[in-house]
């Protein structure tokens, strides 16, 4: 199978042209401002240099999951920096893919282990996102083959703002936080007597197993599920 190019191609302002409605009042303001600005400079000067930039639907995110809609938050770092797999979701790649990153076997064998049934998914995230599961990356652009390099280059900002806006909802929000990068947010979404908060290592196979919060066995799917059935009793449980 022949993986689809997800090379950014677009100018950045028009990707933030593309957000649903829903989202516009954090991803407008953020443009706006002297750090959307910024930041919309430089990836768009990369591009135009030359470099090879990751994905080509940077908010696909935000398409696949509404914010009344969210109920799981799963944040993650930046994209995959390899190319046909990242396509705007944390931690999933595009179909297609000959080997799994490992973070996503264990997220997948976590899963299994967990619930004791296999996960509906095998590489591609996106029926997670459409049950209400926002998979966000804290930099949601990354060049090929140099994992972080956007990292720290404007796109944490709108990320927090998005986290925030999410947690401001009145609705019980279930926020998976893997690894010190993800638990800093913490601050940013905590809201006692309302969300919940599960926190582990990242399922990286360098830290998954490491503790004092190891990613195998945290069963996070299950609470995540048990936290709705108990918080929002007028939805489904997430199939994992």
């Amino acid at each position: 199978m022949t993986l689809a190019d997800n090379r950014l191609h677009a100018p950045l302002a028009q990707v933030f042209a593309q957000v649903p409605a829903a989202w516009r009042k954090v991803t407008d303001a953020f443009l706006a401002s002297a750090q959307g600005q910024a930041l919309r400079a430089f990836v768009d000067q990369r591009v135009r240099g030359g470099a090879i930039v990751y994905p080509d639907r940077v908010f696909r995110a935000l398409e696949l999951t509404a914010p009344q809609e969210v109920r799981v938050v799963i944040l993650g770092q930046d994209p995959y920096h390899g190319p046909g797999q990242a396509q705007g979701l944390a931690f999933s790649v595009a179909p297609g893919q000959k080997k799994l990153p490992p973070s996503l076997r264990n997220m997948l064998k976590e899963v299994h282990a967990d619930t004791g049934a296999p996960s509906m998914c095998r590489d591609d995230l996106t029926p997670w996102a459409r049950q209400g599961v926002l998979l966000l990356n804290s930099a949601l652009t990354v060049e090929d083959g140099s994992p972080q390099s956007h990292a720290g280059c404007g796109w944490e900002p709108l990320t927090d703002a998005l986290l925030a806006f999410v947690a401001a909802s009145p609705e019980p929000i279930a926020f998976m936080l893997w690894g010190a990068s993800a638990q800093r947010k913490r601050l940013l979404i905590e809201h006692p007597g309302r969300h919940r908060v599960l926190a582990a290592n990242h399922p990286s196979p360098l830290s998954a197993l490491r503790p004092p919060l190891p990613f195998i066995g945290c069963r996070h799917f299950s609470l995540a599920n048990q936290f709705l059935a108990e918080q929002r009793t007028d939805t489904e449980p997430i199939r994992w």
